[in-house]
């Protein structure tokens, strides 16, 4: 087997080495750091917050318009209790009264406002409640999932280890120090093949007196543009 061909092996098997280490590092991102789950429980926050809000406002209303009403019905009372006998006295409750109905009014009315604002904040926790139960369970079935495929994963980065040692004894220590430079420099890309006359990795064309020893078994040829390490199947 000659160094270029043990080399392309050994690349094939590390790209898929660093496929499944990048997935595994987006399933440990996933696991850890649920941002949907969390951006939904403070959304939750947020309508309960309203939620409460909403009551504490429609209980003052509510306070207000008693208290009112209450004023109403004492002024009333004092009107036709027959103590006041004074006409000056009697048109003056009478038109307390009337600004007491009035301001009646304008309570009653923020009253069923605040009663509607907290209706709608009951319906939007409702919803913020349902949304993360939802959630919740979707992100339970997906970490199972995602757990699951992690354990594929595993295998099959064991298996993908063990191949490479294989590899790895079949070639010059040389020849794997380059190899470990250039996949350092070329974004763990060391050896790319010959296609169409050219680099398949940076599309220089090449010689034929390139191509004619790319295809050596006893050196190693690197693209003149890239460096990259050339291998002709």
């Amino acid at each position: 087997m000659s160094a270029a061909l043990g080399l392309y092996r050994l690349q094939q098997v590390d790209s898929q080495i660093d496929g499944i280490q990048a997935r595994q590092q987006v399933i440990r991102d996933t696991l850890q750091n649920d941002f949907k789950l969390r951006a939904t429980a403070q959304a939750l926050t947020a309508a309960d917050n309203s939620h409460k809000d909403a009551a504490r406002a429609l209980k003052q209303t509510e306070t207000d318009v008693e208290k009112q009403r209450i004023k109403v019905e004492q002024t009333e009372s004092s009107l036709y209790s027959g103590r006041v006998q004074n006409p000056k006295e009697l048109q003056d409750l009478q038109k307390d009264i009337v600004s007491l109905k009035k301001h009646l009014e304008t309570l009653e009315e923020r009253e069923l406002e605040a009663m509607l604002v907290a209706e709608t904040a009951e319906h939007e926790l409702q919803s913020a409640k349902a949304e993360l139960e939802r959630t919740q369970a979707n992100v339970n079935e997906q970490n199972r999932d995602l757990t699951k495929e992690n354990e594929a994963l595993e295998k099959e980065l064991e298996r993908l280890e063990h191949e490479r040692n294989a590899i790895l004894s079949d070639l010059e220590k040389p020849a794997v120090t380059t190899y470990d430079q250039i996949r350092k420099q070329r974004r763990g890309i060391a050896v790319t093949i010959i296609s169409d006359s050219a680099c398949a990795a940076c599309g220089t064309t090449l010689t034929l007196s390139l191509q004619q020893n790319a295809r050596s078994t006893t050196q190693l040829i690197n693209c003149p543009t890239c460096g990259r390490i050339l291998y002709a199947n």
